[in-house]
């Protein structure tokens, strides 16, 4: 669980694909605790751009009436092995996915997520961890072209260049670095 691996390691951990569960109450969210703990690991939650993960959706009951259907006639996505069967699963998933669009968090909620976690544990514990290529995307960020309109709400909400900085990449880049020098040391 996430508090063995603190318990056990000498390096700080990193939160890739996490928000804040104060703010969205989603099994992949860290609490409070969490939180607290991976800061005193000196470790980052990087705030992933996963809808789910930012925002709790409305319920949507066409969409996932359609969806249910789905998963009658194909049963399981992962145990569909035929590959033209697969595709057109996949082809049919899109489908639902067009015509009943779920509700998208916007930059400002994921930056809620990155304000919170500033106050509760400090500005050296946040990055950014956009999941693009595995599902992730925001109203107002949906790749990385606009990526700005973040940076623009960091301004907007009075963050200094430096905590943008490590928001951005800079406390990733600490923690994988102190990563690489204690593996080195444990050889």
């Amino acid at each position: 669980s996430f508090f063995d691996v603190l318990e056990v390691t000498k390096a700080p951990v990193i939160a890739s694909h996490s928000c804040v569960r104060t703010l969205c109450d989603h099994p992949r969210n860290l609490s409070d605790e969490m939180l607290k703990a991976l800061a005193s690991n000196n470790g980052v939650i990087q705030i992933c751009f996963v809808s789910s993960f930012v925002k709790k959706a409305k319920p949507n009951p066409e969409r996932e009436k359609a969806l249910t259907k789905l998963r009658e006639k194909y049963g399981s996505r992962s145990e569909v092995r035929d590959e033209s069967v697969r595709e057109k699963m996949e082809d049919e998933y899109m489908d639902i996915y067009e015509k009943y669009p779920s509700e998208k968090a916007t930059v400002q909620e994921l930056v809620d997520h990155i304000d919170y976690v500033v106050n509760l544990i400090g500005v050296e514990h946040v990055g950014i961890g956009t999941d693009f290529d595995g599902g992730g995307s925001i109203e107002g960020c949906d790749d990385v072209s606009e990526l700005p309109n973040i940076t623009t709400e960091l301004l907007r909400r009075g963050y200094s260049e430096e905590n943008i900085r490590k928001i951005w990449g800079g406390n990733i880049m600490r923690a994988l670095g102190k990563v690489i020098e204690i593996a080195g040391k444990t050889k």
